[in-house]
């Protein structure tokens, strides 16, 4: 018999609570429901979950600080917002903080159930294939021995200089948002690890600079893009 995934859902309104949760485990998940966002963290904290459905609009603490909260505890585990505004700055503050996924109620339960399978999904497929080689260019990223070669020559480097190019990498040619790489490589969100690790991306611009192919841009107010252009 399968293991039944657990979802932790955080949802305020207690009539559609009680529906989204009755449906969820209708098909086969396990849920755990907070209706008040003050008790969310310390609830996800004492859990273990394959997937967090959040409401953004909350009673006491809203659903961007439930899911900041859990980024500190959990860089992993995926993150579904629900939201009955459609504004296209929540979206995107969703998104920065790290969402997997984000819908506008009222949505299709079918839709969302299809969107929880895709999730976990490709959550177990990623657990199972952990890279730690790659290519940047004309550069080979070895993230194991913490190296980085070109045309012979090799360059060592530090535990989180190595892991913030990896996390650029895992993310090419994408936004790689500041308060993701903080929260993941620092643990936390704060202004001198903030000033740290723009130290740390100056030295990674330093090691790539042989390959006039490879950039990393600064996206101003929202984090860092690693461009390969073909």
């Amino acid at each position: 018999m399968n293991k039944k995934s657990h979802i932790f859902l955080v949802e305020d309104d207690l009539s559609f609570g009680a529906v989204l949760k009755s449906y969820l485990e209708i098909n086969e998940y396990d849920v755990t429901w907070v209706d008040d966002g003050k008790y969310a963290v310390d609830r996800f904290r004492n859990g273990n979950f394959e997937l967090c459905i959040l409401d953004v609009m909350l009673p006491n603490v809203d659903g961007f600080t439930i899911a900041t909260e859990i980024r500190k505890t959990d860089q992993k585990v995926p993150i579904i917002f629900l939201t009955a505004k459609a504004l296209k700055e929540d979206i995107m503050k969703g998104y920065n903080i790290g969402a997997d996924d984000y819908i506008t109620k009222p949505f299709d339960t079918d839709i969302l159930l299809f969107k929880i399978k895709a999730v976990i999904n490709r959550q177990g497929e990623n657990a199972n294939k952990e890279v730690s080689e790659f290519e940047i260019g004309g550069y080979k990223f070895d993230y194991n021995l913490r190296q980085i070669s070109f045309e012979g020559n090799v360059q060592k480097m530090s535990p989180k200089e190595a892991d913030l190019l990896k996390l650029l990498c895992e993310h090419k040619n994408e936004l790689l948002s500041r308060q993701t790489a903080l929260n993941k490589i620092w643990g936390e969100d704060g202004y001198f690890t903030a000033r740290s690790m723009d130290v740390f991306i100056t030295k990674l611009r330093k090691y790539l600079s042989a390959d006039s192919s490879i950039e990393i841009k600064n996206i101003h107010g929202s984090g860092f893009l690693l461009e390969i252009k073909v």
